[in-house]
């Protein structure tokens, strides 16, 4: 293994410990003690250079800073649904900014530009895993919010605004976020225990579970739902259609979230089931690989909103050309 790819990979598991400790103990003296057997194995190791760890950060940040300022000026997205997708950018937002803090204190380090004291790398390993750890909690809990606000949307149309109220849903992101930090901190704490992994895990299969349980269910009865409202005006029908297809774009939000989250939560579960098979060791060689798709995830998310949505499209075009602060 390379120096500088071994150091950068070194820094993001610890960056990420917080998930678990094993994951720079354990698998890192698994690494270290068969990689003189790499080539035997015939493991596969993608090196990743840390400047497409920066770049991709910085542009994930730019793009759900965009959604987020998109939401906040056009008065046409201030609604319970568009509230819970401002905030899952803010968690994605998470991932960027301390994807880009660590890769940037790396490459200054690297190069000489930074002399970084032991306790002043604790202090930011230790604001960074909270900002990870809560954005993981955050997105999950989300996308479940998210998907209810769908399904009530749907099945509850005529009583929608009665009961997801502004109130309710600046309450529940309140709640989310909380819940967020408090187990954030307490998985700092106790990192050093098995248990912080399979909470997460668990929390993620969970999370996964009632989310489709809730969109196959929109989408099974949809069809017979749709009858009911037939006799309505055509303003139903659309508002009909319109929860239909924010539905749907929640669905492939979900997900691109599992296609690019999975391979993380499933190097966890290989680091309490099989920590020293060879198969899981060449698995654990390309832990880069996961955060690049972690990261990914973060740049993906705002590309979907826009496509899905003309409201927000147009909103984050005006934003791009400036055209709100030139009054085009």
């Amino acid at each position: 293994m390379m120096a500088n790819q071994s150091h950068h990979t070194l820094l993001l598991m610890h960056h990420m410990k917080l998930t678990a400790a094993a994951l720079l103990e354990e698998t890192n003296n698994t690494i270290n003690t068969t990689e003189a057997n790499a080539d035997s194995t015939g493991c596969v190791q993608i090196r990743i250079p840390q400047e497409l760890f920066l770049t991709l950060g910085l542009i994930s940040l730019v793009e759900n800073i965009l959604v987020v300022l998109a939401i906040f000026k056009n008065r046409n997205l201030h609604s319970p649904m568009y509230y819970f997708i401002c905030c899952l950018a803010v968690s994605d937002m998470l991932v960027s900014v301390s994807n880009v803090v660590e890769t940037m204190f790396m490459l200054l380090n690297d190069h000489g530009l930074l002399d970084v004291h032991p306790g002043m790398l604790r202090h930011l390993d230790n604001v960074i895993d909270v900002m990870i750890c809560s954005s993981v909690v955050s997105s999950l809990s989300f996308l479940c919010t998210i998907a209810a606000d769908r399904y009530i949307t749907i099945f509850y149309a005529l009583r929608y605004h009665s009961i997801m109220t502004t109130q309710r849903a600046v309450t529940i992101i309140a709640l989310v976020w909380l819940a967020s930090v408090a187990s954030s901190t307490l998985f700092i704490v106790y990192h050093t225990d098995n248990a912080v992994i399979v909470c997460l895990v668990t929390f993620f299969c969970v999370a996964l579970v009632f989310t489709a349980a809730l969109y196959l269910h929109m989408f099974v009865l949809a069809y017979l739902h749709s009858r009911r409202i037939v006799a309505f005006r055509k303003r139903s029908r659309r508002r009909q259609a319109t929860s239909m297809k924010g539905a749907i774009t929640l669905t492939i939000l979900l997900g691109v979230f599992t296609l690019c989250w999975g391979p993380f939560f499933l190097h966890l579960i290989l680091i309490l089931t099989c920590p020293t098979w060879p198969i899981c060791n060449c698995f654990f060689r390309n832990f880069n690989l996961f955060l690049i798709l972690i990261i990914c995830n973060s740049l993906i998310d705002p590309l979907i909103y826009a496509y899905r949505s003309q409201e927000l499209r147009k909103t984050l075009k005006e934003l791009v050309l400036c055209s709100w602060y030139f009054g085009v």
